[in-house]
């Protein structure tokens, strides 16, 4: 029986999908103003895992993760660069699938962006208006925390006890300090858009909220994210959506994942302390950032370090080695016409025992570490009992379920060692089309600036594009 520990609750629950055999799942993704760090890499890579390991257990999963691509982050750093907001968020969402397929994170179902869904805000900062939880200032639309009684239930913190400036942004137009913005009225300089409010654009908190609705509707099972989401946004998530489309809880599930430290400290980009993923990624081995990535408990803090970092490669090449170990044996013995032998039950009972195990740790809120050991317990019995295998087919067996179970932490055994050309070529495929798809938006937008300069970019690269009826195609030269 699978348990999850729920953020609401603060217990753990049996886990139970609202609709059946389907699970829907939302994970706050980037907002893509900057490289992501490697504390951003812990989030995207445990949730890939619970992903996974839901699909092991025979779960349909809707995996939602989005681009915040328009909040006060991103156009800051755009005015800085002297870009647009939309060049900004086309780098580094080529950056965070350059990321995501290093860390063999599964493709979601569907990443949107909060720029696709201006109307859908627009319409739920309506709903909340209309239904006495909100109201409008001079263009901003903010939420009245007053009105909503509930307000705390997921941070467990009183509403009476926030201050202004404590993670509550001062504002003079605010009827209450606690208030949140829903919409923000146009300042000079920032994009904009009509809304009955005049010219502005969504509050961040808005974007989740219509976002998971728009894919997922409502409730939906589960939302993930890390502990610093937990307040404010995604207990204004709760608030709004609640507000907005009458239902006691948008999610059942709450779900946040640890922070990643530095000698004890909370990695930070504003405090300066953090690694990009890129640095991390470019210096060890792909699945062993990986490895090390899911290695602890998700819910609990794990602190990065070098030594850490090198245990994950001599764990991964532990894995790497006793699988080839097993093709090895299974090659002979199917050259030689092995026979089964006793020291085959050896090897069969540690395959039950493997898969039991690896379960019994995962159902037990996803306990990677757990896992990890009843891994390495298997790998230590196939050391031991392969050389006096007879038969190959409980080796196959004993390879398959390798593969499969370190599958689902995102490690992948069966890869390793193909020509990497080929993958090299794939991710350069997959960037260019997404650079042509963003500049499709760009035209569809009549933002003829950022368009030619994609054009131009890729051409300098030695990437020529063709438009025709059908879209744009493109070959190298």
């Amino acid at each position: 029986m699978l348990q999850v520990y729920n953020t609401l609750s603060r217990n753990k629950e049996e886990f139970q999908p609202l609709e059946g055999n389907h699970v829907r799942m939302y994970v706050c993704g980037p907002t893509v103003y900057d490289y992501p760090h490697i504390g951003n890499a812990r989030s995207f890579s445990v949730f890939d895992t619970i992903r996974r390991y839901l699909e092991y257990k025979g779960y349909r999963v809707t995996y939602i993760t989005n681009f915040t691509d328009i909040d006060d982050k991103m156009i800051t750093r755009a005015n800085e660069q002297g870009i647009s907001v939309s060049e900004l968020a086309a780098r580094f969402i080529v950056e965070y699938n350059i990321i995501a397929e290093q860390l063999n994170l599964k493709p979601a179902t569907v990443n949107p962006r909060a720029t696709e869904h201006i109307d859908d805000i627009i319409e739920m900062v309506e709903l909340i208006v209309k239904n006495g939880k909100g109201y409008a200032v001079e263009g901003d639309v903010y939420f009245d925390v007053s009105e909503w009684k509930d307000y705390g239930a997921l941070s467990k913190i009183q509403a009476d006890e926030l201050s202004a400036g404590a993670r509550v942004d001062v504002d003079d137009k605010k009827q209450d300090p606690r208030d949140f913005a829903l919409w923000k009225a146009e300042k000079p300089g920032e994009p904009s858009w009509d809304s009955p409010w005049g010219k502005g654009r969504p509050g961040w908190h808005a974007e989740c909220s219509v976002m998971g609705k728009a894919y997922l509707d409502l409730p939906f099972d589960i939302h993930g994210g890390g502990q610093d989401l937990i307040f404010p946004h995604h207990e204004n998530e709760i608030a709004q959506s609640s507000a907005a489309y009458n239902v006691d809880t948008p999610v059942k599930y709450w779900m946040h994942n640890g922070f990643l430290t530095i000698d004890a400290d909370k990695m930070s980009k504003s405090e300066g302390n953090f690694f990009t993923a890129r640095e991390v990624l470019d210096n060890y081995d792909h699945q062993a950032v990986r490895l090390y990535l899911v290695s602890g408990q998700y819910r609990q803090p794990l602190d990065y370090n070098q030594k850490a970092l090198e245990q994950a490669l001599q764990s991964l090449n532990r894995i790497r080695n006793v699988a080839d170990t097993l093709r090895g044996r299974i090659s002979i013995l199917e050259k030689s016409g092995g026979h089964q032998s006793k020291v085959d039950d050896q090897i069969a009972d540690a395959i039950r025992k493997v898969r039991e195990g690896f379960e019994r740790e995962m159902d037990d809120d996803f306990n990677t570490p757990g896992a990890l050991a009843e891994i390495f317990t298997f790998v230590k019995s196939i050391n031991t009992y392969t050389v006096d295998v007879d038969g190959a087919a409980v080796l196959r067996e004993a390879l398959s379920v390798l593969i499969e179970i370190v599958g689902i932490l995102g490690i992948d055994l069966v890869s390793t060692g193909k020509d990497e050309t080929a993958g090299d070529m794939g991710t350069l495929k997959a960037i260019i089309e997404l650079m042509l798809e963003l500049r499709e938006d760009a035209r569809v937008n009549k933002d003829w600036s950022t368009a030619d300069k994609i054009r131009d970019r890729l051409s300098e690269l030695g990437i020529s594009i063709a438009d025709s009826k059908d879209g744009p195609t493109w070959k190298m030269s």
